[in-house]
């Protein structure tokens, strides 16, 4: 990744190794035991199916072992923040805003059921208060994947964004713990007080236990852009496979039958092929990504299959071949933030 264009004094951004397997350091409340795991261990005790081994707390303790910040973790250094580049997934297509106005699109009648003008404004001055979010690339990725399964965003377009600081950033001394409320929002002045431009905090949800940032749009100074899933990527031959395959299938919906008919929507033997392909590839996945991936590779009855396998296989090489869509914002232009 090249620097700023318009910026030469600005250092080239540093990429980190990509590693959606890596291990998660644990600290338990309780005892003070750290240890760690594979997210296949915390997937267990978010089960009951782990305890801690210093003094056996399983998850329904309040004190139960949680993911922690790796004392290694090289963002933990305030020189490097500024230096590496960091990533944002979203469906807003010139991310961040410059002139955000997010009372523009309300409709009159929702005005009137927001009570009134004064209170559209206080909403609004809200969320121009909110603080941005960058993190890893791993966060950025799991974070598309979620709103997908949660916020039913399956069928938005989302772009990720490369983000690139000022270099004469001020970083908040240590790291936070996740200071977002319920909704995933931090108010900007609560954790980046005068002086200070960034804010690093323990990611709980995406990347748990990786170290995201808190920030105003002054402290970036470019983003790049690109399409997630990118056009260009994709496995070349599970495509045309699954392709021809689904080609094959009946597309005739098939009513179920029995007491439950009437609560389900027909479905195709094409459909239930297009879940079995994509069960397949979510158990190649970790386990906190299996969800969200079946959400983003969901078949609809009707869809093209050759453009529902290429997006179902560019959406896996997201995870598995990172690197062709680094090439891809390689190649993007920067937009000064």
């Amino acid at each position: 990744m090249s620097a700023c264009r318009s910026d030469p004094d600005q250092e080239e951004a540093v990429e980190r190794r990509i590693d959606f397997w890596r291990e998660r350091r644990m600290l338990c409340d309780g005892c003070g035991h750290e240890f760690v795991v594979d997210l296949d261990w915390i997937d267990r005790l978010e089960q009951s199916g782990e305890k801690c081994a210093g003094c056996g707390l399983t998850c329904e303790h309040e004190d139960a072992p949680r993911v922690t910040v790796d004392p290694a973790d090289p963002a933990l250094d305030d020189d490097l923040v500024a230096r590496f580049a960091w990533y944002h997934t979203s469906t807003q297509p010139d991310w961040p805003t410059k002139s955000f106005e997010p009372a523009a699109a309300l409709t009159p009648e929702t005005r009137m059921r927001m009570g009134g003008d004064r209170h559209v404004a206080e909403w609004a001055a809200r969320q121009r208060a909110k603080a941005l979010h960058v993190g890893t690339y791993e966060a950025a990725i799991h974070n598309m994947l979620r709103r997908m399964h949660d916020q039913a965003d399956h069928g938005s377009q989302f772009y990720l964004y490369r983000v690139q600081l000022k270099a004469t950033v001020v970083v908040r001394e240590g790291s936070l713990i996740d200071p977002s409320n319920f909704v995933g929002d931090v108010v900007l002045d609560e954790v980046c007080p005068p002086g200070v431009d960034v804010a690093r905090y323990l990611n709980y949800h995406e990347n748990p236990g990786g170290l995201s940032l808190a920030l105003g749009v002054a402290a970036i100074a470019c983003v790049q852009q690109v399409a997630i899933p990118h056009s260009d990527a994709g496995d070349t031959e599970w495509a045309p496979d699954a392709a021809a395959a689904l080609e094959n299938a009946s597309a005739l919906p098939v009513s179920v039958t029995g007491r439950l008919g009437r609560f389900m929507r027909p479905s195709s033997p094409r459909a239930a092929l297009a879940r079995e392909l994509v069960a397949t590839l979510a158990s190649r996945l970790l386990v906190n990504f299996r969800d969200g991936f079946a959400s983003a590779a969901r078949f609809d009855e009707g869809e093209d299959s050759v453009v529902w396998a290429r997006r179902v296989s560019s959406m896996l090489d997201l995870i598995l071949s990172p690197g062709r869509l680094l090439q891809a914002l390689d190649a993007g232009e920067h937009r000064q933030a």
